[in-house]
């Protein structure tokens, strides 16, 4: 389940680097990437779902990991500022997940 996960996370990512590139849905390629890639990483995002995954741990982790990820593509592929304040605060993120995983959230 969570490969899956990571799986639906890595097509969210890829979708909203591409909505970035579709410039308002206005170019046909990044649109339909877009698209597709947002498809896939809800099927995905059920599928660990219903492998027994708690919900608000794999949203928390989806979001998490997601937002971190995006910060990154950003700073590496647009030229987007990523400060010590936006690290830090993925930090805490992590660390609200860990502590959602080690507060007894079934999964």
């Amino acid at each position: 389940m969570y490969l899956l996960l990571g799986a639906a996370i890595l097509f969210e990512v890829t979708g909203t680097v591409a909505l970035k590139l579709s410039e308002g849905m206005s170019r046909l390629v990044p649109t339909v990437v877009v698209l597709v890639c947002y498809g896939v990483a809800f099927f995905l995002f059920s599928l660990s779902l219903n492998q027994g995954m708690a919900v608000g741990t794999a949203y928390a982790i989806w979001s998490g990991v997601g937002v971190g990820l995006v910060a990154v593509a950003g700073y590496l592929f647009f030229r987007e500022t990523l400060t010590w304040l936006q690290l830090a605060g993925f930090a805490l993120v992590v660390l609200g997940v860990t502590a959602l995983q080690l507060g007894g959230a079934r999964t």
